[in-house]
């Protein structure tokens, strides 16, 4: 049997088609524009989120700060992009950790990176819960922070920087350098808790090496011109440098009090021996800061601190400045400048 259309019912059922389809049309549009900026929202609000914290500028640590950024870098982080990093700093006012680490604890980050023993601290009150990576620490088991290197135990890992343990071979590197050394005078901060087991290993070497030793306590900014001018008062032949904030505060300043004083300075750094000091031997801080990117990126993709082993250094950096030895009028022999991984000529 042939079915005929009605022309007028065929027409208006074409139209009725065609509006439920334009409808879905215009629907699709609209719920893309409208959810487009939401989605693009949600997937910017899901980026992992890292806190960082520096007793110090950013000015202060910059070859640190860009030797972490490298890091992240290296690892396919992109600040912005793929990761985001939001940033404290106390400007040398360590009174401000604390506010400080209570706003990185507020941002809700997935781990929080810090600078040294005193924002390790700040942010230890603050948390037992957000993981807590150590870019590096002059001594994290005295300090607290870790049950042991092997196994932290906590919500705090990271990197050491074997400050006190290498104090001993300083004085045997200025015996070196000087082989009629005497008398040695050491400048340190009593409130920095590893400064205890530097004094004991500088000790324990000046015995054996046959030198008199002399510690002076530098508490604030003011003390360090004292205690230079207490070392040439007292005849030191040379002066040795501990792990401190204060000193970390001020290289530059550091250094132009020890050359003023016409003394032979180790420091802890290069960063020092760059900013006129004349000999450092330690770990390479700015390696230790671009390595910790690996912890963050480990702790990121789920690993608990408490079963990542804290990282301890196996090279250290031998820097001498021979404009500064020339300056304070003192004689580099050239058997220690082979064994320099440096010379600033």
């Amino acid at each position: 049997m042939k079915v005929v259309r009605h022309p007028r019912l065929f027409a208006e059922k074409y139209r009725a088609i065609s509006g439920r389809r334009s409808n879905l049309v215009w629907l699709a549009v609209t719920v893309l524009l409208t959810t487009g900026p939401v989605a693009h929202a949600q997937q910017r609000g899901k980026l992992p989120k890292v806190g960082f914290l520096s007793g110090l500028s950013a000015s202060a640590i910059s070859t640190r700060l860009e030797a972490f950024r490298n890091g992240l870098s290296d690892l396919g982080y992109s600040e912005g992009k793929n990761i985001t990093i939001e940033y404290r700093w106390a400007e040398g006012k360590l009174d401000r950790l604390p506010e400080l680490a209570a706003e990185l604890i507020h941002f809700k980050p997935e781990v929080i990176v810090t600078s040294g023993p005193p924002t390790t601290r700040a942010v230890q009150r603050a948390t037992n819960t957000i993981p807590i990576v150590m870019a590096f620490d002059s001594d994290p088991v005295g300090n607290g922070f870790v049950a042991s290197l092997a196994r932290p135990g906590r919500n705090i890992t990271g990197l050491s920087a074997l400050f006190p343990e290498i104090s001993g071979k300083r004085l045997e590197l200025l015996k070196d350098i000087f082989p009629r050394l005497s008398r040695v005078a050491a400048l340190g901060n009593s409130k920095e808790p590893a400064n205890a087991q530097s004094v004991r290993e500088t000790e324990l070497a000046a015995e054996k090496l046959g030198v008199k030793f002399q510690y002076f306590d530098v508490l604030v900014f003011s003390d360090i011109e004292a205690a230079f001018r207490s070392a040439r008062n007292g005849r030191a032949d040379a002066v040795l440098v501990l792990a401190g904030y204060i000193f970390n505060s001020y290289p530059m300043e550091l250094a132009a009090h020890a050359n003023k004083n016409r003394i032979a300075t180790m420091y802890q750094g290069s960063e020092y021996v760059e900013a006129g000091g004349l000999i450092s031997y330690g770990t390479n801080i700015a390696a230790l800061f671009r390595r910790s990117t690996t912890y963050v990126d480990k702790i990121l993709k789920g690993s608990k601190p408490s079963e990542l082993p804290v990282e301890q250094p196996t090279k250290f950096e031998f820097v001498i400045n021979l404009k500064t030895a020339k300056q304070i009028g003192v004689t580099i022999p050239p058997n220690v400048l082979a064994r320099a991984d440096r010379v600033i000529r």
